[in-house]
């Protein structure tokens, strides 16, 4: 089936799987219509915050929500929704990565190539952790960039030339990253863990790839506590919170945040009166652990009172 043409695109600008989906959306759109929309990238907090005032859009690896339900309006997702679409039409799959998603639908528009079937490859196995394909390493590594890059200067870089990716000489900076780090920020990590919660860890970071570095801990069941979050102070002063767990957790956590993401690996921007690290795991400790309600009492119990 055809798909309305957008009036522009919108991605995650946090990972990999923004990236790939949105450059692949922009091919789509050129090959559909015979122009490129424009691309516009957000983070989780700055996107709650956009006016979708647009008559027509395609989104990627945003949580389809009511807000998104607009006629002409197009999600590829992959995230757990609760809303049923009554406007909008929605590609979702939990099992694969939107970038997975837009590629199916390059394919049947003859846009398939050895390059891009790699690259969707290594970004499904990054964004969906799948720890068992023999590439996870690797995949790792190329998510690693958006991280440490991010996407604005790796988009500067490539242009709309998703291929140029593929064994990008910043690469080795990754691999290289990875062997040496990694081990000496988990060691570091697991003696600097506490609680907020008797369920949920605050971990440390000092440096490593903080999201591989809590998968370790929780697969070596280094710490007592299910879900372990890690956080971070970005530029604008804003603190930003990721969580991961093993049995479903971590959404949960994201979600007492006003956050979301996957079951296993979800994430929350705090509220901007939070700006320091401390302060953040107050607030934290605050909100996991909720004061109990004030229990009622009945007039037979203000009656034996006096």
């Amino acid at each position: 089936m055809s798909l309305p043409k957008p009036d522009v695109i919108l991605t995650h600008e946090s990972d990999l799987d923004g990236l790939v989906a949105g450059l692949l959306l922009q091919r789509l759109a050129a090959r559909s219509f015979g122009e490129e929309p424009r691309l516009e990238m957000y983070h989780y907090d700055s996107w709650k915050q956009r006016p979708l005032k647009e008559n027509a859009a395609w989104v990627a690896d945003f949580t389809f929500e009511d807000r998104l339900d607009k006629a002409n309006w197009v999600v590829f997702d992959h995230h757990p929704t609760q809303c049923i679409p009554k406007y909008a039409r929605l590609i979702h799959d939990p099992a694969k990565s939107a970038g997975s998603l837009v590629y199916d639908w390059c394919c049947q528009h003859g846009l398939g190539s050895p390059p891009l079937e790699r690259l969707v490859h290594l970004n499904n196995v990054a964004d969906l952790y799948l720890t068992q394909d023999p590439d996870f390493f690797t995949a790792l590594d190329y998510a690693g960039l958006v991280k440490t890059y991010q996407f604005r200067n790796l988009h500067s870089l490539i242009g709309n030339q998703l291929e140029k990716l593929l064994d990008h000489p910043l690469l080795e900076v990754m691999a290289v990253k990875r062997r040496v780090e990694d081990p000496l920020g988990f060691a570091w990590c697991k003696e600097h863990v506490s609680a907020l919660s008797p369920t949920v860890g605050y971990v440390e970071t000092l440096f490593g790839d903080s999201n591989y570095i809590l998968h370790q801990l929780l697969e070596q069941q280094a710490t007592p506590f299910s879900a372990l979050l890690t956080l971070l102070r970005k530029s604008n002063g804003l603190v930003v919170v990721s969580v991961r767990s093993r049995n479903g957790e971590a959404i949960k956590v994201a979600s007492l945040l006003q956050g979301g993401g996957h079951a296993n690996a979800a994430g929350a921007t705090l509220p901007r009166s939070v700006q320091r690290i401390p302060d953040a795991v107050a607030y934290l400790k605050k909100v996991l652990n909720p004061a109990p309600a004030p229990v009622l009492r009945g007039a037979a119990d203000l009656d034996s009172a006096f």
